[in-house]
């Protein structure tokens, strides 16, 4: 039996403001807030709750039988919770089904799986907590940044105890293999990695209403009869896009939610079973280990990190960044150490891509770069205030090591002193206990 393996992807950035160089140690916030709030309600309306409300509706259809999976940053969910409120209560349903597992994405949907590896840790413990919190439920299931995976990155996330991770089926690490296996990584052996059909995802998520497209126009029994007539050994295609393409990328309009609502119907009826990746991994062994020498993304052609890191501004900014990551794990600002996790979004360093901007206000590359190493230049002071760079990094930890200690002391004196103040006061109202009977046998015997 053949099996689909569903996941979208949520995620927005904050919308930074125009941030001029005259502003640089005069204003410490960021932010458009009004902007930000615009691009999520709209992100909200037409695609994120229509596409929730729609896979409720296909599991309720299918008796529970549909499963997929959502990556939502903890960014999007801090969104959620500060400007749409039901968001948070409708992916709260979605995960009290059981039919929807909520992957492990990087809090920021940051690139720190290859700049930093605290970083990285950090994040992805962050959003664990952050989902369990707001959604009651776990995963072992990472979903790094763009589907970023390499082999180093492959250690780190078996060392963190994660027992899959999805990335893209590129073809200069399948070479003559298919996607739709399940594979292990060369690098760590029990670590499970599933691998996006690109063909099957990019189809939906660019070419659906394509009228060039040679499937055009597509529907739901095609879609499915297509799957089902892969070759009979293969286990599962996994078909991952942005949650974006519904309604936004492809409108309403075109018949994508129906397109999507149809869709277990007929691949049920071709005799395949829909599974989250967390099942994928536990139900199929591993046919062959993947080699990944270097990061790969599902960005691009090439599918590496070059959409983000590939010109001279991107590596500027992300060098000038990740150079402060060790001295902003050490301090306690929350502010500061807020703006420190939105500015490590990915989307900022895809705005300064020569060739493909994104979805961007900027109207270059190059703008896209001095506004943000504005900000960053603003931000790197703050950092420089409280740690300056003229104190090394070792030298900084011992002396804050130092002050960490002296205020768990000082805790410890308070501690003592408020026991100390208990024990007089029992003390006292001890003594007064023993006056009083005395004094009103004094008076007994004046009478």
């Amino acid at each position: 039996m053949k099996n689909i393996c569903f996941c979208f992807q949520m995620h927005a950035p904050y919308t930074l403001k125009r941030y001029r160089f005259f502003e640089i140690g005069q204003d410490h916030y960021y932010y458009d807030d009004m902007q930000t709030e615009d691009h999520v309600a709209s992100l909200i309306q037409t695609s994120y709750m229509p596409l929730c409300h729609t896979i409720a509706e296909m599991i309720r259809l299918s008796k529970g039988r549909f499963h997929c999976a959502i990556s939502v940053s903890g960014i999007m969910l801090e969104m959620f919770e500060q400007f749409a409120p039901e968001m948070i209560d409708t992916l709260k349903e979605l995960a009290e089904t059981q039919c929807v597992e909520f992957v492990v994405t990087p809090y920021a949907y940051s690139l720190a799986n290859v700049y930093s590896d605290t970083e990285a840790a950090e994040q992805l413990l962050a959003q664990q907590k952050q989902v369990e919190k707001l959604l009651g439920v776990q995963s072992t299931t990472a979903c790094l940044t763009e589907l970023l995976y390499s082999d180093e990155i492959a250690i780190q996330l078996h060392e963190m105890g994660f027992k899959t991770v999805m990335t893209e089926g590129a073809k200069h690490i399948l070479s003559w293999k298919s996607p739709n296996y399940v594979y292990s990584s060369s690098a760590a052996p029990k670590l499970k990695v599933l691998l996006r059909n690109t063909n099957l995802s990019d189809e939906l998520a660019f070419h659906f209403s394509d009228p060039a497209w040679h499937n055009f126009p597509m529907n739901a029994e095609a879609y499915a009869i297509g799957m089902a007539n892969l070759p009979e050994e293969e286990q599962v295609a996994n078909i991952w896009v942005g949650a974006e393409t519904f309604g936004m990328r492809q409108s309403a309009e075109t018949g994508i939610f129906d397109f999507l609502k149809a869709l277990p119907y007929f691949a049920m009826e071709q005799g395949m079973g829909f599974m989250t990746p967390s099942e994928v991994a536990k139900k199929f062994a591993a046919s062959d280990a993947i080699v990944a020498a270097h990061p790969l993304t599902w960005a691009g052609e090439a599918k590496d990190l070059s959409t983000y890191n590939g010109n001279d501004l991107q590596q500027e900014a992300l060098n000038k960044l990740y150079a402060v990551a060790e001295r902003v794990h050490l301090c306690q600002d929350k502010q500061l150490k807020r703006d420190w996790l939105i500015l490590q979004d990915i989307n900022y360093l895809h705005f300064m891509n020569h060739i493909d901007q994104g979805a961007t206000q900027f109207e270059s590359a190059y703008d896209a770069f001095i506004n943000y190493m504005n900000i960053l230049s603003d931000f790197l002071q703050r950092v420089e205030e409280q740690y300056p760079t003229t104190i090394e990094n070792e030298e900084l930890n011992e002396l804050l090591k130092t002050i960490q200690n002296q205020e768990k002391e000082i805790e410890r004196l308070e501690k003592q002193l408020k026991e100390a103040k208990k024990e007089a006061k029992k003390e006292v109202k001890k003594e007064t206990k023993k006056a009083a009977p005395k004094k009103s046998c004094a008076k007994k015997a004046e009478k």
